[in-house]
């Protein structure tokens, strides 16, 4: 009760300081007026009676003060005096006061940019219901810490846990939109029914999907983003209800999720798409077999009360299950489980550390620079000191004045590095990779408010306690000599070391802003294995009725194709790709090389990545040749399966012999391969990576798919074009000739080979 008292009292001496200023002059008065009528009683005239009086009382300064004091009001009067002092001080010195409050804004709006993102990425919880219960789930298989899941996997994982309220899948993938006059791609996610209700998401027209309609055989059903539902339709309610031909199938509008959801999560990244589709309609024979893995990922909600720790228990119990149960996929596979928030932000914590301690540290020098500034300053205002100092100012006193200037100047930089800052945020986010998790809720919140604010009074204290300290001394004889500059002393020693300080600081940015440049120069110049100069690559999403096709009739589709891209002006060679691609994502296979024994199931085989290519590709990629030879239009399906490897694989399984005209065994496959040529490794992972943890890698002529997998090929395929020049092949030339071919065949996602190199390096 006694603190709220207060409260209120020094909350009324703030808003109303006139008014109670007034009421304690009034109270005094009245005092006074008191005692003069009992003088006047007494016999004394009314003029004498009021100056006896007031002589009796004293003077009201010294009882307001007392006042003052008893309310304890008195701090606060003094530092409002301070504060008005320290105004009207730097109103003199505008140049002074320019100076140190752009320094200090382009410090603290720095710090702020930084922070700003920090805020959004790392400090605030997910926007989703108790955010600390989801959690991010995947398998793991050795050598690799997560993998995909299967989906036959996940909905036993579904129905045998006993610590997850829910789980829910989803896999990114593309679709052709077609019925319009012209097909587009689609970005569309493929998402299990309990996918939305897990994160709170509720549609803003419609419905979410049924646990009906996440099985096959159902009649197809889709749920549109709010950005796709504003974009196409135009908001209208009336999307309810219309169909959409997505790969030739129609699918139901059902609902419209809220514009600004979003979700991000495993390595890629990735900003959900433009439409939903049930994941478990999906119709493909990757969903039923438990030995695929086709880029599905999961997470889940806690039970109320069930620790990290507890999950886990639970799952490894699950996986052993499933290892006994099937040993062929299941073996050696663990589940791994991982809070939501830290996959969503993945390995960009320490990116974003590295760049506000290197804020920070431009903050400190801006700091040392402005406290060497208010030491010049100082120094100049000696006679000023020295008289406040005889005129009885305790040093207390002066210190908290010179204090107040600084924290005024600081909330001036703080103010303007505030307006910095909500442009250099947006500079920030354009610096950083595409790829940032949780872009979408960077901004100048509460949090970076109040951060701010604090920053900047701490700032103030910061730089100016020196200053006051050093000027709280003065040298009375020397400071009240009329015209008197400085005392020489301490003053000139104390910047010297504020200049020491400023340069240490500025040289320790320098070196790390030199050592990340260097490091960078460093990788630029790692070789990766081909020739990106010059090479363009994209995706043809293929008509739906190519499905349909007999699997003779695909292959003609795809030379067609594939011709009719090198014909196009300026294109020297052009070759199809599918599987794993240099530092865009990977298919693994696993295989046996000949001389060693056939692992006894497929998760106890070592791994390779797996490239599928024409005939040119390692022309167009510019992978050179270490021996042997690159495939040719003869490697199709009527002939000996072949197959060529990298230079780590002859190393590492041939040693000391000619891979040439060796065999490897891989899984799902019959018949071997015999090596007919060894190329050069590709630095799949990115430059950065350790090469001696990278996977080997094996090439398959396209053309030698088994006619029971061809149909895999039948919905989109990568190609990669070689140019004439840098300036490429007219992208719209290439997209013309391809969907010149057929009006439901898309061309999409052109990328120079260079910008996915910058892209890993980001």
């Amino acid at each position: 009760m006694r603190l709220m008292s207060s409260l209120r009292t020094l909350l009324s001496f703030v808003f109303r300081r006139k008014r109670v200023e007034h009421e304690m002059e009034e109270e005094l008065r009245s005092h006074i007026q008191d005692r003069a009528d009992d003088l006047e009683r007494q016999g004394l005239a009314r003029a004498e009676a009021e100056r006896q009086a007031r002589i009796e009382f004293g003077g009201f300064e010294r009882y307001k003060e007392e006042c003052r004091e008893a309310l304890g009001t008195r701090l606060l009067q003094e530092l409002i005096a301070d504060l008005r002092y320290g105004l009207r001080q730097l109103r003199r010195n505008p140049g002074f006061t320019l100076v140190v409050v752009l320094t200090l804004a382009l410090g603290i709006g720095a710090t702020i940019a930084i922070f700003s993102v920090v805020n959004a990425v790392l400090l605030n919880p997910l926007p989703y219901p108790h955010p600390d219960r989801l959690v991010a789930l995947a398998e793991e298989l050795p050598p690799f810490r997560e993998f995909a899941i299967s989906y036959p996997d996940f909905l036993d994982w579904a129905q045998m846990n006993h610590t997850f309220g829910a789980l829910a899948a989803y896999r990114h993938t593309d679709m052709n939109l077609t019925g319009s006059s012209k097909s587009e791609r689609v970005k569309v996610t493929q998402v299990s029914a309990s996918f939305f209700p897990l994160l709170g998401v509720k549609p803003v027209i419609g419905r979410n999907f049924s646990s009906e309609e996440d099985q096959r055989g159902i009649a197809p059903v889709v749920i549109l983003s709010g950005g796709f539902w504003k974009s196409r339709f135009g908001g209208s309610s009336g999307v309810l209800g219309k169909v959409l031909t997505l790969d030739g199938k129609g699918y139901t509008v059902i609902g419209v999720i809220p514009r600004n959801f979003y979700f991000c999560c495993e390595t890629a990244n990735f900003v959900l798409g433009d439409v939903y589709v049930p994941i478990g309609s999906y119709d493909s024979q990757w969903m039923s077999d438990r030995g695929a893995h086709p880029g599905i990922f999961a997470f889940g909600r806690l039970k109320p009360g069930v620790t990290l720790q507890q999950a886990r228990a639970d799952m490894d119990g699950i996986a052993r299950d499933l290892a006994s149960a099937y040993p062929d996929s299941d073996k050696n596979e663990g589940i791994s489980l991982t809070p939501l928030k830290e996959r969503m932000v993945g390995n960009v914590e320490p990116v974003l550390l590295v760049l506000l301690a290197a804020v920070g540290f431009v903050l400190l020098i801006a700091c040392a620079n402005v406290a060497n500034l208010l030491l010049a300053r100082a120094t100049g205002r000696a006679h000023e000191f020295a008289i406040r100092s005889a005129l009885g100012a305790s040093r207390g006193r002066v210190i908290r004045q010179l204090l107040a200037e600084s924290i005024l100047l600081a909330l001036a930089g703080g103010g303007l590095g505030l307006l910095l800052a909500w442009w250099g945020t947006k500079a920030t986010l354009a610096m950083l990779p595409e790829t940032l998790p949780r872009a979408n809720d960077v901004r100048l919140d509460l949090h970076v408010l109040a951060f701010a604010l604090t920053a900047s009074i701490l700032i103030g204290l910061l730089f100016g306690l020196a200053p006051a300290l050093q000027s709280s001394r003065p040298n009375l004889q020397e400071g009240l000599k009329e015209g008197a500059r400085g005392s020489g002393g301490a003053g000139p020693r104390t910047q010297r070391v504020f200049v020491v300080l400023e340069m240490a600081l500025a040289v320790i940015l320098l070196i790390g802003a030199g050592l990340t440049i260097r490091s960078l120069a460093h990788l630029w110049r790692v070789n990766p294995g081909f020739d990106p100069q010059n090479v363009l690559t994209f995706n043809v999403a293929l008509p739906p009725s190519t499905a349909k096709e007999t699997p003779d009739q695909i292959r003609a589709g795809l030379h067609h194709l594939t011709d009719t891209i090198a014909a196009v002006p300026g294109v020297k060679s052009a070759s199809i790709t599918d599987g794993a691609f240099p530092m865009q994502g990977g298919n693994i296979v696993g295989f046996w090389a000949e001389g060693q024994p056939k692992p006894a199931t497929q998760s106890e085989m070592p791994n390779a990545t797996n490239y599928i290519v024409g005939a040119d590709y390692s022309k167009v990629m510019g992978i050179p040749l270490q021996r042997g030879r690159f495939f040719t239009p003869a490697d199709d399906v009527r002939s000996r399966l072949v197959a060529v490897i990298d230079q780590d694989f002859a190393r590492t399984y041939f040693r000391h012999q000619n891979a040439i005209g060796k065999h490897i065994h891989l899984a799902g496959m019959d018949q071997p391969f015999e090596i007919v040529g060894v190329v050069g490794h590709v630095d799949q992972e990115g430059l950065d990576t350790n090469r001696q943890s990278s996977l080997v890698q094996i090439y398959l002529p396209v053309w030698q798919i088994p006619d029971q997998f061809i149909s895999l090929l039948a919905k989109t395929e990568g190609f990669v074009v070689r140019t004439e020049s840098p300036r490429y092949a007219s992208v719209e030339t290439i997209r013309r000739a391809i969907e010149g071919m057929n009006r439901e065949q898309v061309a999409y996602g052109f990328e120079p080979l260079g910008g996915i190199i910058a892209t890993s390096l980001a």
